[in-house]
């Protein structure tokens, strides 16, 4: 009874069942709205609200565990199979996936399958994905580098070497994995990536990747050249970046060479250039371009603009606004993105992205709005008030802290009021944005 464009949620574990509900999901006309196992039952009470969902398709394990009518995976052999794909308009919705919101409330970007289509078919054609590529797929089905390891590799004829829940921080398991599989596609957050170098360093292992994807997050100066290192051949690098707005990248860097290391003043690796079908915008506070060099805030248009936020017209309005080509020179009028991000134009053509102009922030690649810890810290009877911020100590990886206004007293078990604190954010919140710090005063 799935209805076209009628969102259906994926709750299951990390393996092969999540891409066979996937495609389902797909194939019978619907839109599948991740909603990973952890997420508290809270937040997935929410999410289902927001994005109108009547079925969740899970596992025994999760059955009792999901809101609205779950769905057994395991009973889908028996039913009979559809003899085609249910058709549906490029323009209609192919997933929600939902980020963190600044008010409380996570926010579910509804991406269309013509916008997402227009990145995976670039990203192949442009780094030579084909029938023999493997992906080893270590992002979660809820983070949208998920979608290009499903459907950037699938479309290409290629192959997606599943990480199961057990071994999703496990660099040692990864690295196997892509040794038995001869994986050739890396598709990660930085971290993730350094994560995995620091083991085949230790080992003295090379990595056989034809083609490397960085993108979520800051990447280090000293990537490059540790990787073309660790590799016995020529690999491709590419430095991405966009939004979950804009059909996961909208703009890639990959001017790099094992020979030639980084311009020594270069303070981060830029942004690149847009994709194929997408444009950017540095726009100043009065929405007009900003000459080369001058700041402003990265504005995406093109194919890849999502269609909104499901469920909240308001902040669609807000985010996704009408520009005339009076008021852009050089670009017909089109539907923009504002993406909250700071960045400026070189001479050259080339972004260079210089962090938020807001609260949101990027903790291991996940976009997290400190709005949304601080509403879920003050719902806690114990606290009077929370402010949360995000700690980047020189040379680590960034993590979430809050100051707690409380009421204690000398006798006050501080570590246990803490652990206190910690076991209520994880009923409200998922684990990545459960601040690691907690300082009381």
């Amino acid at each position: 009874g799935v209805q076209p464009g009628e969102p259906v949620a994926v709750t299951l574990p990390r393996g092969h069942n999540q891409v066979i509900a996937v495609l389902g999901i797909l194939a019978a006309g619907g839109c599948y709205v991740p909603v990973g196992t952890h997420q508290p039952l809270v937040r997935q009470q929410r999410i289902h609200t927001t994005a109108g969902i009547r079925f969740t398709v899970t596992d025994p394990a999760h059955l009792d565990a999901v809101p609205g009518l779950a769905i057994d995976i395991s009973y889908t052999d028996r039913f009979s199979p559809l003899e085609a794909p249910v058709p549906v308009s490029p323009n209609s919705p192919a997933y929600i996936i939902f980020t963190s919101g600044s008010t409380g409330e996570p926010k579910g970007v509804e991406m269309a399958h013509q916008a997402t289509a227009n990145t995976l078919d670039d990203i192949n054609h442009r780094y030579g994905i084909h029938p023999d590529s493997r992906v080893l797929a270590v992002s979660a089905l809820d983070f949208d580098l998920s979608v290009y390891d499903l459907f950037g590799l699938l479309s290409a004829g290629g192959a997606v070497v599943m990480v199961d829940d057990a071994i999703r921080r496990d660099a040692a398991a990864w690295l196997s994995l892509i040794n038995e599989h001869h994986v050739t596609v890396w598709n990660s957050v930085p971290v993730l990536l350094d994560m995995l170098m620091v083991v085949a360093e230790s080992q003295h292992l090379t990595l056989p990747f034809e083609q490397v994807l960085l993108s979520g997050d800051w990447i280090g100066m000293d990537i490059p050249q540790r990787l073309f290192a660790l590799n016995g051949h020529q690999v491709r690098l590419a430095a991405m970046g966009g939004a979950t707005e804009a059909a996961i990248w909208s703009n890639t860097f990959d001017a790099f060479s094992p020979d030639t290391p980084l311009p020594e003043h270069w303070t981060s690796i830029p942004y690149g250039k847009p994709l194929a079908n997408q444009v950017y915008r540095v726009v100043d506070a009065q929405g007009r371009d900003c000459p080369d060099w001058v700041p402003g805030e990265l504005w995406i248009g093109g194919l890849g603009v999502a269609t909104g936020y499901r469920g909240d017209d308001t902040l669609t309005q807000a985010r996704f606004v009408q520009a005339t080509s009076e008021t852009v020179s050089g670009q017909p009028a089109m539907r923009w993105y504002r993406t909250g991000d700071q960045g400026r134009y070189w001479p050259d053509g080339n972004l260079e992205f210089l962090g938020r102009l807001d609260h949101q922030v990027k903790v291991r690649g996940h976009r997290i709005e400190l709005g949304e810890v601080e509403t879920a810290l003050n719902s806690l009877s114990a606290i009077h008030r929370a402010v949360a911020v995000v700690l980047s100590p020189a040379g680590q990886p960034a993590s979430l802290a809050a100051a707690l206004l409380v009421d204690h007293t000398d006798d006050t078990d501080t570590e246990q009021f803490k652990a206190d604190v910690t076991d209520q954010l994880r009923a409200l919140l998922p684990d990545y944005m459960v601040p690691s710090t907690l300082a009381l005063v």
